[in-house]
């Protein structure tokens, strides 16, 4: 290493040692904050108005500059004023995590442990600055997010399930289960939610294939979402849901609450968890059952994982169609054999074909969802599900992802095209109304409409 590197080195670490004594110092400025303002101040916390959150915030400056005063501390109006939004962050937020929540690049937090947080910022992971003090401070924001809802986390009980007043899905797992630390996973709901239009602009479908899908799920068919673990399918479900016609009677059923339908009559079911003595507990397929008694027109489940898979199978085959669903699978072939081994896991003693052909009669279409590493999401296939070939349910790929590689700039470079293959169900749609340009389904390299073809 030669002399200038070495200088360019000493530099950089001397650099990060000031910046962390900084950020140290900062953090025990707003611990003693804190806690005079605890000691000092009745504060509201229950909806306060702007009023009084102005109050409290002129009443922590004050408390800032006595505690500086007093320690001798010389800090920037800057400095100063991120250590009153910490700790208003602190009173009526969710502490270190407030700036992500409001961050509306950011729809997945991750905290594992207090100096590890990650969020997906516009599809990519990233580390964040932001921390928290130590494992009791998180241990505190877990408190703070499900004392609303009853819920409890400890030893004995150290998993949990919640959601944020504004829908957010929240996962906590503690020690001894969490090596790392108190973990929080957070999945932000969508204030404005995503349409069709959106996702063809991101080049998630085409609008060939929105036209395919808009048609087929006015006109009834039976469609499950497949995909990963943060592929997009509980938004792309949203997105479809949006179509069922608003004359009809939609129940949905989901662990947590996310689906954003806007249709007129939608009853919103959701799973309960066992309480303190291990009881009460009420399940996807406990709900799927009891929606059959409520008159549905379509019925609509976020995810099916269990055994409630056979009678989500069931109620599509005896006059529930038009329902929709997701599952966990990376291909349209894997998302059946899911859905078969989800229903030996009901208890039913029934042979492998008999389930097929339950499968085979009751799902029409599988959209096929990933997540590419550049942080994209994208269709890879619509298939359609003809019906039973001997033991084997048979699949044919009505349009699909063709991908060519990558840009300069990493993106993933492709395109959604039709196979040439005219679905089955067309006849279906028409009974219901819905009449389709077959053009759409010709593997043609350019067309270039603007708008829905119907």
């Amino acid at each position: 290493m030669n002399r200038d590197n070495v200088v360019q080195f000493s530099e950089d670490h001397a650099a990060k040692e000031f910046k962390a004594k900084r950020k140290r110092e900062m953090e025990e400025v707003c611990k003693v904050v804190l806690d005079k303002v605890i000691d000092e101040m009745s504060v509201n916390k229950q909806n306060p108005d702007i009023a009084q959150k102005k109050e409290v915030s002129l009443q922590i400056t004050r408390i800032v500059g006595e505690v500086l005063s007093e320690s001798s501390r010389n800090l920037s109006y800057g400095e100063k004023q991120n250590i009153v939004k910490e700790v208003m962050d602190e009173i009526y937020g969710l502490g270190p995590l407030t700036p992500l929540l409001e961050d509306d690049d950011i729809s997945e937090i991750m905290v594992n442990g207090p100096d590890n947080i990650y969020v997906e910022k516009k599809g990519k992971l990233i580390k964040s600055e932001v921390s928290f003090r130590d494992d009791t401070h998180v241990l505190h924001i877990i408190d703070r997010i499900i004392a609303p809802i009853g819920r409890r986390v400890d030893e004995s009980s150290p998993m949990v399930d919640a959601r944020l007043q504004d829908g957010s899905r929240v996962n906590i797992i503690i020690p001894p289960l969490a090596l790392n630390g108190p973990t929080i996973t957070i999945r932000k709901f969508a204030a404005d939610p995503f349409t069709l239009e959106d996702l063809i602009s991101f080049g998630t479908l085409n609008m060939d294939m929105a036209t395919f899908l808009k048609a087929s799920v006015k006109g009834r068919t039976n469609i499950i979402v497949s995909g990963g673990t943060g592929s997009g399918k509980t938004t792309f479900l949203n997105i479809m849901s949006s179509f069922i016609p608003h004359d009809e009677r939609i129940v949905t059923i989901e662990d947590a609450a996310e689906l954003q339908l806007q249709q007129d009559h939608v009853v919103k079911l959701e799973t309960r968890p066992a309480n303190v003595e291990g009881k009460g507990k009420v399940g996807i397929r406990e709900l799927v059952v009891n929606s059959l008694r409520m008159r549905p027109d379509r019925i609509v489940v976020g995810e099916v994982r269990s055994a409630e898979a056979l009678d989500m199978l069931q109620a599509m085959n005896t006059g529930h169609d038009g329902s929709l669903t997701t599952v966990h699978a990376n291909t349209p072939r894997d998302s059946l054999s899911r859905l078969e081994t989800m229903v030996m896991m009901s208890g039913m003693e029934l042979p492998s074909r008999a389930i097929r052909e339950q499968i085979a009669s009751a799902i029409h279409l599988i959209v096929q969802i990933s997540r590419f590493n550049d942080g994209s999401r994208k269709v890879l296939k619509i298939t359609e599900v003809l019906g039973m070939e001997g033991d084997t349910v048979t699949l044919q790929d009505i349009f699909e992802f063709r991908q060519d590689g990558f840009d300069e700039n990493g993106r993933v470079k492709g395109s959604h095209v039709p196979t040439g293959i005219v679905p089955g169900n067309i006849e279906k749609l028409k009974t219901h109304g819905e009449k389709l340009n077959t053009s759409i389904f010709r593997n043609q390299s350019f067309r270039g409409e603007n708008s829905f073809r119907r």
